[in-house]
């Protein structure tokens, strides 16, 4: 039975994963939104025929291309933030489409990949095509396990998808992506023991260090933020490592029920706390890509068979 929402957003781990993205061609807008209103019927088909490779995908749009398709907009959708710190920046480089696609199998996953990408037709013009993969028990390429402080079990719902706070696209989602390109050449010349105090996590046994003894650069010092009532603020992390000879790094990928956590770690990690303590990690990677995008509910994808 199909869910409500897309189920690329709260699913496992995965050990297989492709992100692609598009720009629409304007001009082609009916065929983009036949494509778009059977995708899910079409994830469906071919999750039934791969039964055991939990295939999920997700879809989003992007601020430059919604009001193409929908009169109504979701509550925060916006371009990616541009943010510029002492010696950070992100910069956005938005565009109109994204497929997050994964599995255990990656047949699996670009079956599911060329048979949306057919259904798109002329619609679109491919921007970047990324094939991640698992790295030993989940970790970055930097030698630490990656996204555990996610939120499990039905909490992933609750930090993901959008509620009853803007009805039109409840069970929606908004989702970010960057590219990260590690300099793993002057990583691995440091110390270990100066790589965990860059994390704030030791590496082979995953431990947090207590906060009191966490540098105010750490990692997790600085994306571990919380509200005025001093709960933490949570975001679901999705991102996976990629990797060629001669370039390696991380896809950063998070979903939310609201984008506003998101940039606030991104503007702590960049112009840091009220200090100015930045985030160290920083020194040894770079994002090249910055994009926001809104995970539509399947109801509302398929609602488009019916516009004109």
């Amino acid at each position: 039975m199909m869910t409500p929402f897309q189920t690329g957003i709260i699913a496992e781990a995965s050990s297989d994963a492709l992100f692609i993205t598009f720009n629409v061609n304007r001009s082609e807008i009916n065929t983009l939104k036949n494509a778009l209103a059977a995708a899910p019927a079409l994830i469906e088909e071919l999750q039934a025929q791969f039964p055991a490779t939990e295939l999920h995908a997700a879809i989003g749009l992007s601020d430059l291309i919604w009001d193409k398709l929908d009169t109504t907009r979701p509550q925060f959708l916006a371009t990616f933030p541009h943010i510029t710190g002492k010696d950070i920046e992100f910069t956005p480089t938005d565009v109109d489409l994204v497929l997050h696609i994964r599995s255990s199998r990656h047949d699996a996953t670009y079956q599911l990949a060329s048979v949306l990408f057919k259904a798109f037709g002329n619609s679109v013009t491919l921007v970047d095509e990324v094939c991640c993969f698992k790295y030993l028990d989940n970790r970055d390429l930097t030698g630490f396990v990656d996204g555990t402080e996610n939120p499990a079990g039905e909490q992933r719902k609750a930090v993901a998808l959008v509620g009853d706070e803007d009805p039109r696209f409840e069970h929606g989602s908004y989702f970010n992506l960057m590219r990260f390109v590690h300099d793993l050449e002057k990583w691995e010349k440091e110390e270990i023991k100066t790589q965990e105090d860059i994390f704030g996590r030791t590496k082979h046994t995953n431990q947090e260090y207590p906060s009191a003894e966490k540098s105010v650069h750490a990692h997790t010092k600085r994306t571990s933020l919380k509200d005025e009532n001093g709960n933490s603020m949570e975001i679901l992390r999705h991102s996976m490592p990629f990797a060629s000879l001669t370039e390696k790094g991380l896809m950063f990928a998070s979903y939310s029920k609201t984008p506003v956590i998101f940039n606030l770690m991104l503007e702590s990690m960049v112009k840091g706390d009220e200090n100015g303590n930045t985030d160290h990690l920083m020194k040894y990677t770079r994002a090249t890509t910055g994009q926001a995008f809104f995970i539509p509910s399947n109801q509302w994808l398929m609602s488009l068979s019916n516009s004109k």
